[in-house]
């Protein structure tokens, strides 16, 4: 008897310990574009990525590895190719912000792909054996 509530603490101990480690109070990475639309913002970042990435230096390419900005078709104009969008990456305080040469265009949808605040599953996945190998990164669709 004493060792079957031994192993009932055990076990819930166990799922406290992975629910604590992976479960942070951190918000969602927050991805749009700036108040003018001539920039993309990304919020609520991770503290230790965001030292990170204060810490590289400025023409490093870590940064371009992380986040990706793609022109892509739109229902509305479907000629247009996916094509990537050049520009440089700044760090502005606690934020992100994707400036590109050339402004971005009324009407016209972009894909943004980073590996901001990635991770590679959280307590549920865990708890089901469902932790992936890679890193997925986050996808959001943007239309200016």
């Amino acid at each position: 008897m004493v060792n079957f509530f031994v192993r009932i603490l055990m076990a819930f101990c166990a799922i406290s310990f992975v629910c604590s480690c992976t479960s942070t109070n951190s918000k969602p990475l927050l991805i749009g574009f700036s108040a003018d639309s001539s920039s993309i913002v990304f919020g609520n970042i991770d503290q230790p990525g965001l030292l990170q990435l204060k810490n590289a230096p400025a023409a490093d390419s870590v940064f371009y590895d992380v986040i990706s900005v793609l022109q892509t078709p739109s229902e509305n104009d479907t000629t247009i190719k996916e094509t990537p969008v050049k520009g440089q990456i700044r760090i502005i305080e606690e934020e992100v912000v994707f400036v590109p040469e050339e402004p971005f265009v009324k009407g016209r949808d972009y894909l943004i792909i980073t590996y901001l605040n990635a991770r590679f599953g959280n307590a549920e996945d865990i708890m089901k054996g469902k932790v992936n190998y890679s890193i997925k990164p986050l996808q959001k669709l943007l239309t200016r």
